[in-house]
């Protein structure tokens, strides 16, 4: 576990400049360019009908700084979401490997501790830093030195316990990448009114471009930061309750393939 922090914050920095990057990217080389290209056509299309009625266009709908930013965030927030999915996954697989090999009807004395202790220990030690090994090799440790099955169940299920304060915590990031996404929308909306009412007194001689362009992009940014959140939202709780899923599942596997063969 010691090792495993620093190299999710290696790839969680990794991430983010890659999502710079991309989404930089893509706006730089086609979603401006198009939405001015777009923009420029539809202002012609007014000039010459006035009665034109300009379509929604996803490149103006998230043409602006907030939209990229809000991008940017999802997309970093997706990779550190994907790659706790992985890890969870991984502690799942040993979910349905018996580490322990104990024969149905067979008891574990507190004098055989030692010997099952050593085939959770001969793991590699990338398999042997995760949950299920640590709460087998807490749960053998404490029978063979207190031989209370009580006393084991208390250190097994502790470890369970921390492992669920641990990933709750790790969440934090991600929960505030899920409140600053729509955050940056409401930016968005506080600078689209601005610029309208900086442009209200060209509405007096009957130009109203600059209102309708400021208050596009305030409704704009909101309208995507909201889409974006309810979307991170989802992701969020699913990869929550997987992570809770899979704490409960290893003190069921502890209780089922080694507290019920105790025997002190």
């Amino acid at each position: 576990m010691k090792n495993r922090l620093p190299r999710e914050f290696i790839f969680s920095l990794f991430s983010l400049i890659l999502s710079v990057i991309v989404v930089h990217a893509v706006y730089v080389t086609l979603v401006r360019p198009k939405a001015t290209f777009i923009l420029q056509q539809q202002n012609e299309a007014a000039r010459q009908d006035p009665n034109f009625v300009p379509e929604r266009s996803l490149y103006v709908l998230v043409k602006d700084y907030e939209q990229e930013a809000c991008f940017v965030l999802l997309l970093w927030a997706l990779g550190m979401l994907t790659y706790k999915a992985l890890a969870a996954m991984r502690e799942r697989r040993l979910l349905d490997a018996d580490l322990l090999h104990v024969p149905e009807g067979m008891r574990i004395l507190p004098q055989d501790t030692r010997d099952y202790a050593r085939q959770v220990e001969q793991l590699p030690a990338g398999e042997r830093a995760l949950l299920l090994p640590r709460a087998l090799l807490s749960a053998l440790n404490r029978f063979g030195a207190t031989q209370n099955v009580q006393d084991v169940s208390t250190a097994a299920h502790g470890v369970c316990e921390a492992e669920a304060e641990r990933l709750e915590s790790e969440m934090s990031m991600l929960r505030y990448i899920a409140w600053a996404i729509p955050a940056i929308g409401f930016i968005g909306t506080v600078r689209g009114i601005g610029d309208a009412l900086a442009s209200a007194h060209k509405a007096v001689s009957g130009d109203i471009s600059g209102v309708t362009e400021g208050l596009g992009v305030a409704f704009n940014s909101t309208l995507i930061a909201l889409l974006l959140s309810i979307l991170l939202m989802f992701v969020l709780h699913q990869l929550q309750q997987a992570q809770e899923k899979l704490v409960l599942d290893t003190g069921t596997y502890l209780d089922e393939k080694l507290i019920r063969h105790m025997q002190a």
